[in-house]
């Protein structure tokens, strides 16, 4: 597990997760300014954000 990122709780709801990705401030950089083409929620392991 990456240092620094909090990790929600297991059973969390999709839109919570995708919320909190995108709220990250490691994440932030690689969206800005960019149209947020799909985010792919596979709960208790990955949040996948596409942007073009």
């Amino acid at each position: 597990m990456p240092k620094g990122i909090a990790w929600p709780l297991a059973g969390t709801a999709k839109d919570a997760l995708e919320q909190l990705a995108l709220a990250d401030e490691k994440v932030k950089p690689f969206v800005e300014g960019k149209a947020i083409v799909k985010v792919i929620v596979v709960p208790d392991k990955l949040v996948n954000v596409v942007v073009k």
